[in-house]
């Protein structure tokens, strides 16, 4: 490169979510990332169509932090279990937490995940939904009960973790393997790499 060349600098990436599981995935990615956590209240209505809530939340989530890094890309993520005509979020407690293992037993469900990128300085705005198929083996509390023991289901929509104790309570998966963990990271890096990362 000639002297006095323009050098492109990656631009800050900031994940707006609390979630270990995101910062896991978004690290595979190899870029570098901060964290920094939306102070914002999430729409969690059951009766909301999932696609519209987790677009929702996401989007929530990614402008807060926007607001107050306008130089930064930022990416927000939601995710929601859905069945019979509703989403099942994260349990309350463990008893919520039975109940909703029970509801999935035996059963196919749908997991949505929506995503939000912005970056204010440029006007940058991408919203995009993906959504996965995950079906359950058909079990009874005994092995509820093993599965709580063993998992923490009360930060997870569904009470359930993909990717923890997985032949206990899966019986197979179509879609994207991370979007059940929580952010599709197929889709995240395909947003994120080229122009959207460049200073």
């Amino acid at each position: 490169m000639s002297k006095g060349s323009p050098v492109s600098r990656p631009s800050r990436l900031i994940l707006a979510s609390a979630s270990p599981r995101r910062r896991e995935l978004l690290a595979k990615l190899g870029i570098p990332f901060e964290v920094v956590v939306a102070d914002v209240s999430e729409h969690e209505d059951p009766a909301t169509d999932p696609r519209v809530m987790v677009a929702h939340n996401a989007a929530l989530k990614a402008d807060w932090v926007a607001e107050r890094n306008p130089d930064a890309v930022v990416l927000g993520a939601d995710t929601t279990v859905f069945l019979d005509g509703s989403a099942i979020n994260k349990p309350r407690d463990l008893d919520e937490a039975r109940s909703m293992l029970r509801r999935l037993s035996g059963r196919e469900h749908t997991v949505y995940t929506g995503i939000a990128v912005r970056r204010l300085s440029t006007g940058l705005k991408v919203d995009q939904g993906v959504s996965s198929l995950v079906e359950f083996k058909p079990f009874g509390d005994a092995v509820i009960e093993d599965y709580i023991r063993l998992v923490n289901t009360l930060d997870k929509a569904g009470a359930y973790s993909i990717q923890e104790q997985t032949d206990m309570i899966i019986a197979r998966y179509r879609g994207s393997f991370s979007n059940i963990m929580g952010l599709p990271i197929e889709a995240t890096k395909q947003i994120l790499t080229g122009d959207v990362l460049l200073g």
